[in-house]
Order: C-alpha cells, then sequence, then structure tokens
C-alpha cells in the first residue's frame, strides 16, 4: 500500500501476533501512511505488564476500548476504562498493564511510524526464546535497534503492588 491510497481496514481484518499476554493486531503499517503514523490493536491478558520503557523517536496515544488499564506515565498512576485516551510522549518512562480480570484491548496511534515492526520482530523472539533470561537479552537488544529504552525497578514494584508478570513471564 502506498501513501495517499485510501484504504479501509474492517473489523477483524490486520495481522495477529502475541508477544506473552499481549496481542499486536497491525491494522495499519507506516509504510501506508508515508511512515507518518501507524496503528495497532493490543488485547492483553489479565494481570499482564508491558516492560517499563523510554521511546526516543515516537509519541503514543492510546484508546481503551475494552476492560480497565492501569497506567504509568513518569512518576503519574492512574488506571484508564472504556473510551479513555492515554498520550505517552516520547523521552517520558511509561508502561502499561491489565488491572481487571477480564480481557482488556486498546488502540495504540503510534506517530512517526516504524515502530510497528518492533512488535512484529518481538513476537518471533517470544516465540523461539528458549529461556526468561534469553527472552530478555534479545528483547533488549530489538530496544537498542529501535531506540527503545526499559527502565530498571519499575516492573519489580508494579508487580508487586499490582500481582502482574511481565510479557512472556510463566
Amino acid at each position: 500500500m502506498e501513501r495517499n491510497t485510501p484504504f479501509i481496514v474492517q473489523p477483524g481484518e490486520g495481522k495477529h501476533v502475541d508477544i506473552g499476554g499481549l496481542g499486536v493486531v497491525f491494522k495499519v503499517w507506516g509504510e501506508a501512511t508515508g511512515h507518518s503514523l501507524s496503528i495497532v490493536e493490543h488485547p492483553m491478558a489479565p494481570g499482564r505488564l508491558v516492560p517499563p520503557h523510554i521511546h526516543t523517536d515516537e509519541d503514543e496515544l492510546s484508546y481503551v476500548l475494552e476492560g480497565t488499564f492501569g497506567v504509568r506515565i513518569g512518576d503519574q498512576i492512574a488506571t484508564a476504562g472504556p473510551g479513555a485516551y492515554i498520550y505517552k510522549p516520547r523521552g517520558i518512562p511509561h508502561t502499561f498493564w491489565n488491572a481487571g480480570n477480564g480481557p482488556a484491548r486498546l488502540i495504540e496511534i503510534i506517530w512517526p511510524a516504524t515502530f510497528e515492526h518492533f512488535f512484529a520482530t518481538l513476537a518471533e523472539v517470544v516465540r523461539t526464546a528458549e529461556s526468561q533470561e534469553v527472552l530478555e537479552q534479545q528483547r533488549a537488544e530489538l530496544g537498542t535497534r529501535y531506540h527503545l529504552e526499559f527502565v530498571p525497578g519499575w516492573a519489580d514494584a508494579l508487580k508487586a503492588q499490582y500481582g502482574l508478570k511481565l510479557l512472556g513471564e510463566p
């Protein structure tokens, strides 16, 4: 698909991958928008935590479709339910988790685009990693490639406080 070519993504369409408790449904690839933005949908299992991180190159705006998400952006911790918007600017550490007992789902708008390819590659890493240690090492290497820095300390504190598991943890 080329930039400035109109398109429609129907419900249920889009490549789907799993990254250890967080699904990624690719709705709009950056190539279709001249790399100005991409859109993914994230279904998330209860009690799962995205590794806390900082984007150097991208801003993200999430829209909650279903369930309840916990979020930490900088020093701010909040919950967000259906209809809520969550803005995560580049350069600010952030994370999110499914704070409910059932499914949760959000739409993620990412700009500029290309970070959607991180998710595609990470899905393969999660699928093939021989151990949690290998997964963490390969995830860190992938983060470096996509100018993503993981935030130490946050995950352990959030896991203990809310009874969470990082993506990919058994």
